[in-house]
């Protein structure tokens, strides 16, 4: 199993600015191109990890009530959800009947198992391993960072985006009207980005006055990141922050972590986080209202966990997921 954040150091954390406040600012390009006067609102879920929790269920069901309550026009799941199969065919399905805009990413854990990328586009019902989605004028763009290739790879699982996506990617932000979000589980910009990341922040930057932001999962972190005008945002995990072997504890009954024994390499949260994102032509801003929760047993600092140094426990490290405010930009 891989440690979230495996490898991260002063340089990956640095490549990004952190910004501290919880709002950050809209590109006035985009700002113009919004269509409508009616709110857009995605409801936004990621790395449940169904194969590894043992309330997986229980925590797609809390998203999934709220989404009834909030109606939004879409619902997206960012990756490292439940692997492409009948043993999870009612985790999936509560998903994909929650809403009949129900989109996909594919994480790095969704092809554990010997589950294939084919299997996550059949059984999840996903056009693509990466496309292209208009909800009420928002552009969304979905990347597969799961790519093969790299020539920096240094082992684990493949984190990249190779010269095909690149250029299809380049050419939807050529030719694509309106407000794009990039959406991604691996991360663009920060701990854990994709081994080309320069090269994909390169080619966002040349659309930067159409992109409202970028999303992704996969760091189980509460983040957001700038850099060349983009703002990038690290979408914390519904089930728990990844610890590893040498923290390894028991956050819940004996019987529990026999039946499932990787989540002794967590810390879980007690409740599934989830966000759902408004986007306002009329203001011409974009909130996100996150779930907040406590941990599951003994927290991180409980366990003097040390192996995310530049990552600091109570911000980026937390069982919540931040309010956060995109306002029309001054410039």
């Amino acid at each position: 199993m891989e440690k979230q954040m495996k490898g991260i150091t002063r340089r990956d954390f640095v490549k990004g600015t952190a910004l501290s406040c919880l709002a950050f600012s809209l590109p006035n390009m985009a700002c113009s191109t919004f269509k409508g006067p009616a709110p857009v609102r995605i409801g936004l879920i990621t790395d449940l990890h169904q194969d590894i929790m043992h309330d997986g269920l229980q925590r797609m069901e809390a998203f999934v009530e709220d989404v009834k309550v909030q109606r939004p026009h879409a619902i997206m799941q960012l990756g490292d959800f439940a692997y492409p199969g009948d043993k999870n065919k009612e985790v999936i399905q509560l998903f994909n009947n929650a809403h009949e805009e129900a989109l996909h990413v594919i994480g790095n854990h969704d092809t554990d198992a010997g589950y294939t990328t084919d299997q996550c586009l059949s059984y999840w019902g996903m056009p693509a391993r990466y496309y292209v989605k208009e909800v009420k004028g928002i552009h969304f763009i979905v990347l597969d960072g799961n790519e093969t290739g790299s020539p920096t790879h240094q082992g684990g699982y493949p984190s990249y985006i190779g010269k095909e996506q690149q250029s299809w990617l380049a050419q939807q932000l050529k030719t694509v009207e309106g407000p794009v979000i990039i959406i991604s589980h691996q991360p663009l910009l920060g701990p854990s980005a994709v081994d080309n990341a320069e090269e994909i922040q390169s080619i966002l930057s040349t659309a930067k006055g159409k992109i409202l932001f970028a999303i992704n999962g996969h760091t189980h972190i509460d983040m957001l990141l700038e850099k060349d005008g983009i703002s990038y945002l690290h979408l914390n995990s519904a089930s728990y922050l990844w610890v590893g072997g040498d923290y390894q504890h028991q956050s819940y009954t004996e019987k529990i972590h026999e039946d499932h024994p990787w989540i002794s390499y967590t810390c879980p949260y007690k409740d599934s986080l989830f966000a759902f994102m408004t986007i306002d032509p009329e203001t011409q801003t974009v909130t996100l209202a996150g779930k907040k929760s406590e941990w599951q047993g003994e927290s991180p600092a409980e366990l003097g966990v040390g192996n995310y140094s530049t990552l600091t426990i109570g911000n980026e490290i937390v069982p919540s997921i931040s309010d956060r405010k995109i306002l029309k930009s001054k410039g």
